[in-house]
């Protein structure tokens, strides 16, 4: 009987550690399914964490743009084709631009084309891209900088409106360089770039292979070196591109700009009887008006807008406007007279609107 006891026990106590073997691994399991669901709901929440933030980011770019906030990087994704048909060109324009390309903003396709592909120089056009550059890198546009020696034009010898010494913020260099087409601005912006002119050209290059200048160069920011040099076609996706850029939009669309700068005035002074003349610094405004005349112009609609001229580039001029309620963007090179290029303008817009060929192409009525 004992031994049958003695029997009984030991078959118990070695059946007994084959009970638990599943019961642990069902334990580990279930502890491990419960680490996984807790790490599945982790993701997710920071998934959604992640596009709550995204989306509360994109609507304060909104509100900031409705409050008329500078927001400097792009907003939209630029243009990237254009479609020509290089065999057909409309000549009932007579447009007095040597090359002159019209282009649907929202399909790329081209209204009017004349010698889109003719590589050129394109004098002050280049600050857009000098803008977008000096953009991108988000600097401080508060910061002021120096007018120096490094900013006087030695290729071309051209004057200038700032004076030695002169300090401006980056965001009023912006608009004189825009507006007024001045070249010490955009030179000082190219300077004060992190690694200076040279890495600052080597960005321009970089950011007109971004958007498909394929057919562009550039050798500095200001225009006036002829070695910068486009197509009719390339300059389209530019001023698509600059059109992305919120504060671009903003200062090239203005009429005309005030800046205060210190000016040296000579005054006559009276002490102890006797006439002197002193000399005292004082702030004076100073107005600089929109190279493009047509920014002043009530009739024209206009988002983005540049001039240029050189010799070798003849005077130049590319807007992007809304005309018969669709967004165009106009490029005109090498035009023959400083009015050539705004008469050119409201040539093609008059064409626009009485030929109905917007609006044929949109279905829709003329605006």
């Amino acid at each position: 009987m004992k031994k049958t006891l003695l029997l009984f026990s030991m078959l118990a106590f070695l059946a007994s550690p084959m009970v638990a073997v599943p019961e642990v691994e069902a334990a580990q399991q279930g502890k491990a399914k419960v680490y996984k669901t807790k790490a599945k709901a982790k993701a997710k929440a920071k998934k959604l964490k992640h596009a709550h933030k995204s989306k509360a980011k994109g609507k304060k770019y909104a509100r900031a743009g409705r409050r008329g906030k500078v927001v400097a990087k792009p907003v939209m994704t630029p243009l990237r084709a254009v479609s020509y048909d290089k065999s057909r060109h409309d000549d009932d324009l007579n447009l007095r631009s040597a090359a002159a390309l019209v282009v649907d903003q929202k399909t790329g396709e081209a209204l009017y084309a004349k010698n889109v592909d003719v590589p050129t120089s394109i004098a002050s056009i280049t600050k857009l891209m000098t803008a977008m550059v000096a953009l991108d890198v988000e600097l401080d546009l508060n910061e002021e900088l120096v007018i120096g020696n490094e900013e006087v034009d030695r290729l071309k010898g051209t004057g200038s409106r700032l004076a030695l010494g002169t300090r401006l913020t980056r965001e009023e260099l912006l608009h004189l360089a825009l507006i007024a087409s001045e070249n010490r601005a955009a030179a000082a912006l190219s300077r004060a770039y992190p690694g200076g002119r040279e890495a600052f050209v080597a960005a321009m290059n970089r950011k007109a292979r971004e958007i498909g200048m394929n057919d562009s160069h550039f050798v500095d920011g200001t225009g006036l070196n002829s070695s910068n040099r486009s197509t009719a076609s390339d300059l389209v996706k530019m001023v698509d591109a600059a059109y992305r850029y919120p504060l671009i939009r903003q200062i090239t669309s203005t009429g005309s700009y005030d800046v205060s700068l210190p000016r040296t005035r000579v005054v006559r002074v009276r002490e102890h009887g006797r006439t002197h003349k002193i000399a005292r610094v004082v702030q004076s405004h100073m107005a600089f008006n929109n190279t493009n005349s047509l920014t002043r112009n009530q009739d024209w609609e206009i988002g983005v807008s540049k001039t240029g001229y050189i010799n070798e580039a003849g005077h130049c001029l590319v807007m992007q406007t809304q005309i018969a309620d669709q967004k165009v963007i106009i490029v005109l090179l090498d035009s023959l007279g400083k009015w050539s290029r705004i008469g050119d303008a409201q040539r093609i817009r008059q064409w626009l609107v009485q030929g109905n060929r917007l609006a044929s192409r949109n279905h829709r009525g003329p605006a």
